[in-house]
């Protein structure tokens, strides 16, 4: 069992207030507001510890080092903004996806992942136009 330390308990807090998948680097980013000298090598630890305890699980987008989001969100999918390639959840999801399943084949489960241009990308690239 881990002690808690201000550096894990900012790095709790972040998850807590940002609510999308983050990596590591923006983990710390944002947890060096609570605790300035966190380090990337303890944000790793966390991660994985969290992980390892069910908190925290891994969203895999195709060709990516993993982001984590909190564990217990009901089924959802995911959108990549191409310009800062920051990830947000979205809820809800297109539903039995079995009609296109090739004939003989059994689905177990699956994954939408959207890509475009977030809401500020996409205003910054209307002010630039």
């Amino acid at each position: 069992m881990e002690r808690n330390t201000r550096q894990r308990d900012a790095i709790r807090l972040v998850f807590e207030e940002i609510p999308r998948p983050l990596g590591p680097t923006e983990v710390l980013e944002y947890g060096r507001s609570h605790v300035s000298k966190l380090g990337i090598a303890t944000v790793y630890r966390t991660i994985n510890s969290l992980v390892d305890s069910g908190w925290l699980v891994p969203v895999e987008l195709p060709g990516e080092p993993p982001r984590y989001e909190r564990a217990g969100s009901a089924h959802h999918h995911h959108f990549r903004c191409r310009q800062c390639t920051r990830v947000f959840e979205i809820h809800g999801c297109p539903g039995d996806l079995r009609d296109l399943t090739p004939q003989g084949f059994h689905l177990e489960s699956h994954e939408v992942v959207l890509y475009g241009l977030c809401d500020k990308c996409a205003a910054l690239s209307l002010i630039h136009i």
